[in-house]
């Protein structure tokens, strides 16, 4: 189950990318306005994924929990969806930090 990132334009003109796998997706990006930006995300995501501190653990109102990836710089660079448990979270960041590094990108922009 090797993630991958896709990358695309949306129908406000915005470039996004998603780190996803067959079943499902682990976390997204903000939109960019430029494509170099998106794949500087990308790169940025490739290069924090490994290091558990850049993992922002959270909990959203209604108590479903979800992470951040931050870059050293501390900002955002991907969010994940909302997980049924913190199980199922901690399995999805423990997927970003195995294989994000050597994910292909599909750039569908």
């Amino acid at each position: 189950m090797a993630p991958w990132f896709e990358l695309t334009k949306s129908s406000d003109g915005q470039f996004r990318f998603s780190l996803k796998t067959d079943a499902a997706t682990l976390l997204s990006s903000e939109g960019y306005t430029a494509k170099a930006s998106a794949h500087n995300g990308i790169a940025s995501v490739k290069t924090n994924a490994a290091q558990d501190a850049h993992y922002e653990r959270k909990t959203a109102s209604d108590g479903r929990p979800y992470f951040n990836l931050k870059a050293a710089n501390t900002q955002i660079i991907g969010t994940s969806p909302m997980y049924a448990d913190v199980a199922a979270r901690d399995a999805a960041i423990a997927v970003v930090q195995a294989g994000a590094a050597a994910a292909e990108v599909r750039d569908n922009g």
